[in-house]
């Protein structure tokens, strides 16, 4: 597949094609210059702000019994 790099303000960018966008746009990618080329992936989620996720829970959130995993949402924090 073939783009063209161009420039966005004082940085280079790529368009990507709609064939290879990514799923989410929601969370942080890495960009690493390799000797085949360039290679983007995402970051590696964090723990930071978990500490406030569990304390948001009340001591009877699991009353009802627990979900059925194929309900479940994947990323749930």
């Amino acid at each position: 597949m073939r783009t063209r790099v161009f420039q966005s303000g004082n940085s280079q960018a790529v368009r990507i094609p709609k064939e290879l966008q990514f799923e989410r746009v929601d969370i942080d990618y890495e960009i690493e210059r390799r000797e085949e080329g360039l290679l983007i992936r995402p970051l590696p989620r964090t723990l930071e702000g978990v500490l406030e996720k569990f304390a948001a829970f009340t001591p009877d959130f699991l009353a009802e019994g627990r979900p059925d995993p194929g309900e479940q949402a994947r990323d749930t924090f």
